[in-house]
């Protein structure tokens, strides 16, 4: 390997309570501590999409007739319990072109079987209840704007789709977006969709510093001073301190505006009742069944460690060219069993549908799969799966540290402290205790290989270096004075204590702890005594949230996949928008001067629709948080989709995660089963929903 020098020229200062750390880089001998970046091996499984115009995905319009499933008509409709399917579409329903349909128009029946590893909170979605992920969020939720399927649009048209906002436009200037709504659709119970529900999400979850929608969103990811008005009850309309701040567009989809039904949460939010806010998070518990949605599936049962059944929507707003009201598959079952559980179960048959995300499945999952009497095909992507260490950057008081943990916090903003850390990670080994093959990749943080905004010459790669590691720690004043093997903390700070470290990971995931397991060991040859923090996937989420963490392994969002969607994540571009450096109490962040960096490039690629601009601006970005090791890269690989291969319409090159998680991006409401393939598998045939808050289907 070749090695080049990388002469620093600013060596940032600590700020904060009592770590006064005057020794640095200066204290080693001079040496090389960059690399060249090995390139990710060849890997020729990987497969692309068909690239087409969002026009010719989708349109609104009226059609002469609507047809459903005949046991709707029969059971419901001409007894008098539903209105025909005509009067419970929109004015212009979204209509599918059957051209963009792999397979075509496709036929009502059978059922799609998940199995996943998390555990619902409830049906709060918005309130900040996890419904167990693994797709039930995808399937419940309609929002603003789509992203999803974006992995087959045009590069030269890529912009976020229609959902329930149809069209829009934007002023002169450009600091104003008004957006029309769709037109006469309704919630699953029968409810009018309209502005009030998107205000009342904005307003008072969005807004209100006490609610923390799920998937995090703030009022900072929609930009700073950003407003929303209802001009009537299908317009409504945004401003912007920014001109034409397109990127906005892409937190309007999954999962950072997707409304909720205001009838029936606003009743339970502080704002309009007695409740606390904890009340009105759980208002709305897993067994509160048929809660009406805008998706096209809705819960109907709930059985603890055992299952979720949802049933098509009646009121679903999208058709297919034809007039068939979607969906087309009547039930969908989620499993509540484990994440490694999901890839064996749909590799076996018993599943019909996976993610395949946990690299240490990959092997055997390929291997099934390559048999005659397989059940399902496999599909892998590019390399869009990356772990990150992310370590606490916060000095101001955010999650409410104690002496130690605040002592760890000022290691942490150190340069040369974060330094020893990424030298100390050995990622070749790291990657191939999860898999060996051509899979894993080293990667040394910031923007994934596999990414657009990629570009290897702006990346700064520290190799595994143990010995140039203990040297900056050892000029840091961090010292084993007591000789049990552990680096004490220097006399004044944290009483000279041992350095420990609490390292926070997910356990509904076999990579999460592997990985997790990984750091910790490799940090003892450094003199660090890292501590395992391994919690549940909402416990963890909860925990990370509240800045309660000193380090953090973890799966990265999709601003490090797709930059423009979620782009104010990729630096702390507002008091609540960053992952590991937030406000403290007092609202104010504490900026290190490259972070200040970050946040002005950030905000620049955000303001300009200029592609040339927007590489470029990325180039800096990519140097300035790997040459700063603004998070410790672990290891980046593709994932795979399984997909029994009895369902039609699934798009080819579909990613498990690009825009959206797979789940999406297949267009599930299009998926069908042939005829001469459907089976048995629906467990309340022939019924729809219930009453919200009802015992089971009606």
């Amino acid at each position: 390997m070749r090695w080049e020098v990388l002469l620093k020229k600013h060596i940032y200062a600590l700020g904060g309570a009592g770590l006064l750390l005057s020794v640095s880089m200066l204290a080693l001998p001079a040496q090389e501590l960059t690399g060249e970046l090995p390139d990710p091996p060849e890997f020729s499984a990987q497969s692309e999409p068909v690239f087409v115009s969002v026009s010719d995905i989708l349109e609104y319009k009226a059609l002469p007739e609507y047809n459903e499933p005949d046991w709707v008509t029969s059971k419901y409709v001409d007894a008098g319990t539903l209105p025909p399917v005509g009067e419970r579409l929109p004015k212009e329903p979204m209509v599918y072109k059957a051209a963009n349909m792999p397979d075509g128009i496709g036929v009502y029946g059978d059922t799609m079987r998940h199995v996943i590893g998390g555990r619902p909170e409830g049906w709060n979605y918005i309130g900040g209840q996890s419904q167990g992920w693994g797709g039930i969020d995808i399937g419940l939720s309609e929002c603003l704007t789509r992203t999803g399927p974006l992995f087959t649009i045009k590069a030269d048209e890529l912009e976020p789709m229609p959902n329930l906002a149809k069209s829009w436009e934007w002023s002169e200037d450009g600091k104003e977006l008004t957006m029309h709504l769709i037109e006469g659709a309704k919630w699953s119970d029968g409810d009018p969709f309209d502005a009030d529900d998107v205000m009342f999400y904005w307003e008072d979850n969005v807004l209100d510093q006490n609610v923390s929608p799920l998937n995090g969103g703030t009022p900072e990811t929609f930009g700073q001073g950003t407003t929303l008005e209802a001009l009537d009850p299908y317009t409504i309309k945004w401003t912007f301190k920014e001109a034409f701040p397109t990127q906005y567009l892409y937190a309007m989809a999954y999962g950072t505006f997707c409304p909720g039904p205001s009838h029936i949460l606003k009743p339970e939010h502080p704002n309009y009742s007695d409740n606390t806010y904890d009340e009105y998070k759980n208002a709305f518990p897993p067994e509160y069944l048929n809660i009406p949605v805008m998706g096209a599936w809705v819960p109907v049962e709930y059985r603890p460690d055992d299952i979720i059944v949802m049933r098509r929507n009646p009121y679903y707003w999208k058709v297919d060219e034809q007039g068939n009201q979607l969906p087309y598959l009547n039930e969908m079952h989620y499993r509540l069993s484990t994440w490694a559980d999901r890839d064996v179960q749909a590799v076996a048959g018993s599943g019909d549908f996976s993610n395949l995300e946990q690299a240490e499945s990959y092997v055997e999952a390929l291997r099934r799969s390559a048999e005659d009497d397989a059940p399902a095909r496999l599909q892998f992507g590019a390399r869009t799966i990356g772990y990150a260490l992310r370590m606490n950057l916060s000095g101001n008081g955010w999650g409410e540290p104690d002496a130690r943990a605040q002592a760890v916090r000022e290691l942490n903003r150190d340069l040369d402290f974060r330094k020893a850390v990424t030298m100390a990670v050995d990622r070749q080994r790291l990657g191939e205790s999860l898999v060996r093959g051509p899979f894993t990749a080293i990667y040394p943080g910031g923007l994934y290989a596999g990414t657009t905004y990629y570009d290897k010459d702006s990346t700064v790669y520290y190799p595994y270096n143990l010995e140039a590691a203990n040297e900056l720690l050892d000029g840091l004043g961090l010292e084993d004075t007591d000789g049990n093997g552990i680096r004490n903390f220097p006399e004044g700070t944290a009483n000279g204590a041992d350095v420990e470290i609490t390292l926070l990971a997910n356990t509904d995931y076999g990579t999460d702890t592997n990985l997790a397991e990984g750091v910790i060991a490799m940090m003892e040859p450094l003199g660090l005594r890292v501590i395992a923090n391994f919690q549940q996937g909402t416990a963890r989420d909860d925990m990370a949230q509240a800045g309660q963490f000193d380090w953090n392994v973890e799966r990265q969002g999709a601003e490090m996949v797709s930059v423009v969607q979620g782009t104010s994540a990729l630096a702390p571009t507002g008091p609540r928008t960053h992952p590991f450096h937030r406000a403290g109490t007092d609202g104010t962040l504490d900026l290190l001067p490259f972070e200040q960096e970050l946040v002005d490039t950030v905000n620049a690629f955000i303001a300009t629709s200029d592609n040339a601009e927007r590489a470029e601006l990325m180039k800096q970005y990519q140097q300035i948080f790997t040459e700063n090791v603004y998070s410790v890269g672990l290891t980046q690989y593709p994932g795979a989709l399984i997909i029994n291969k009895r369902f039609a319409n699934i798009p080819a090159g579909a990613p498990i995660f690009m825009f959206n998680w797979a789940e999406d991006n297949i267009i599930r409401e299009r998926v069908y089963v042939p005829e001469d393939k459907q089976a048995s598998y629906e467990l309340h045939p022939e019924t729809l929903p219930g009453e919200p808050g009802s015992d089971g289907p009606m």
